[in-house]
């Protein structure tokens, strides 16, 4: 069916149906006519690049099960441009605590699954649809030109020689609180890899190991001719801030055994532990560390400062999902929380490498010890909350809003000032920070889409610029937080994050996820905000 440009849609949709998007985006007139004529005041972001995003009450038909879901898919089948019996699986089911239920599927093509993609289909208490999102991927093909001619198990071997690593040194037996944590992460999906228009055959390897080096390698290989398609390494670096550990006191939550103290916490409300484990320095052959201890359960050590932090913020970290939004650990099903500090010698890093956190000492100098900012902790297990839930890629604009979700959360728990990473980054120095929500390009990010940077996707271009153009829905957040405040943001944030957001969202996305979130929750005040908070930014 032929594309319309901007003008024609809003010709054909003259019965004050509202097309909702950025530059000359594009519709299928006909078909939307058709859906729109159940609802006319349906608001829609119809973009070129597989991802949509209608709000409003999509049709009259009250859904009670997920097979009405999927007739009102098939009804609607050329507004979506799939057909749900072939194109879509339902990966889960889930009605939240507005009484709301969300319907997520997997696009896939001859039942293979589309890789980082999700169609969502939200349904109110009353069972109308209000919603739907998510990559539909409606110009993929029938049909993939490719056949499996390769075994996993040689997928495997190829991913590990791309990486120039060998699968027994990275599962060797290290000394640790529990030996499991040593085990190599290896697993293989067959999957459709998409890439401007291109659906390959693949398998999408996952590698996560702590030695020879901290590694969460994502990796596609091509099933039919073993060609690497894609690889990244997903090892997310801090944000960070301020003057080093402030040696303040801090109530810790410790282990009893054999005479001796532990730093690991049972006290959650989760089957899973909070672990703080020491690198001594020893970098990606130390990975994930030694126990902590102490005889009289006082650790007041200079060495023990790091740890005492970062066992005290991850317990915080825990508490706030957990309290705010019911949110067992990162992942939502209890998993343990790991934190190795000193790691590696003068680093001057954090990150979450998959499976657990590593803190770096910094170099006293443009670091003092990571672990001591709450805002760095809660950065780093909100890129875990993240992984778990909207998976956002990390890279160009999906990238960013990773890094600014991460951001967001930060200030969440750490609300006195605008700042990211203020306490611990140029130690000696005051008044400074690694990001600033309130005035990005005081640390030379971008605050408006005129400032955008186009970067490449590689290390040295930061993927696209995602610490960099994160920016920009930093400064978005800023606005919304001013206009409605903290305490209705962060229930919004962590809507759309969790619920609403999919793996390829971009700005525009997240504007109407945000949108979507706020009138769930609060009604068109707190909209209209994040609507104007976003437009101040430039994403309109």
């Amino acid at each position: 069916m032929k594309k319309k440009n901007w003008k024609t849609v809003i010709g054909i949709l003259s019965f004050s149906a509202i097309l909702v998007g950025t530059g000359t985006g594009t519709a299928y007139g006909q078909t939307l006519d058709a859906v729109f004529k159940l609802n006319p005041e349906v608001k829609v972001e119809w973009k070129q690049d597989n991802k949509t995003f209608l709000r409003g009450i999509l049709t009259s038909d009250k859904v009670k099960s997920e097979k009405d879901v999927k007739s009102f898919l098939k009804i609607n089948q050329e507004v979506f441009g799939v057909d749900p019996d072939s194109n879509l699986v339902l990966l889960e089911k889930e009605t939240d605590d507005l009484g709301m239920t969300h319907y997520v599927y997997q696009p896939s093509i001859q039942n293979v699954p589309i890789s980082k993609a999700k169609v969502i289909v939200h349904t109110d208490k009353n069972g109308n649809v209000v919603a739907t999102n998510g990559e539909f991927h409606e110009n993929a093909p029938k049909k993939l030109e490719q056949s499996k001619k390769l075994s996993e198990n040689k997928a495997l071997s190829i991913a590990w020689t791309h990486i120039d690593v060998d699968r027994k040194d990275s599962s060797k037996n290290l000394k640790t609180v529990d030996a499991e944590k040593n085990t190599l992460t290896e697993k293989s999906d067959l999957v459709v890899y998409h890439d401007d228009g291109t659906y390959t055959l693949a398998y999408h390897i996952q590698l996560q190991f702590p030695e020879p080096y901290p590694a969460n390698w994502q990796i596609w290989v091509n099933a039919e001719n073993g060609k690497i398609l894609k690889s990244v390494n997903k090892v997310k670096e801090a944000a960070g801030s301020g003057t080093g550990v402030l040696g303040d006191s801090k109530s810790l939550n410790t282990h009893f055994e054999n005479n001796t103290y532990y730093l690991v916490d049972s006290t959650k409300q989760m089957d899973g532990r909070i672990y703080t484990l020491d690198n001594r320095n020893g970098g990606f052959n130390s990975l994930p560390g030694y126990d902590i201890t102490d005889s009289d359960n006082r650790f007041t050590e200079t060495s023990q400062r790091a740890a005492v932090d970062a066992h005290h913020y991850a317990g915080k970290v825990f508490d706030y999902y957990y309290n705010k939004f019911g949110r067992v650990s990162y992942d939502g099903n209890g998993s343990d929380i790991i934190s190795t500090v000193h790691f590696d010698t003068n680093y001057n890093n954090a990150a979450w490498i998959g499976n657990q956190m590593i803190y770096g000492d910094g170099d006293g100098k443009v670091f003092a010890p990571l672990s001591g900012a709450i805002d760095i902790v809660a950065h780093e297990l909100t890129h875990a909350v993240t992984d778990s839930s909207a998976n956002l890629v990390y890279e160009f604009q999906p990238g960013a809003l990773n890094e600014s979700f991460s951001d967001v959360f930060g200030f969440f728990l750490d609300p006195n000032d605008w700042m990211i990473g203020e306490d611990v980054y140029t130690p000696g120095r005051e008044g400074d920070a690694l990001r600033s929500l309130s005035n990005p390009n005081l640390y030379d990010q971008p605050d408006h889409m005129n400032e955008y940077r186009t970067l490449p996707n590689t290390e040295e271009g930061d993927y696209g610029g995602v610490h960099i153009n994160s920016g920009i829905p930093n400064k978005a957040a800023y606005y919304t937080i001013n206009a409605i405040g903290r305490a209705k943001s962060e229930k919004i944030y962590y809507r759309a994050l969790t619920i609403y957001l999919t793996p390829n969202s971009d700005f525009a996305s997240a504007r109407q996820a945000l949108i979507q979130s706020a009138t769930d929750l609060y009604g068109s005040t707190e909209a209209n905000a994040i609507s104007s908070a976003w437009s101040n930014v430039g994403v309109n």
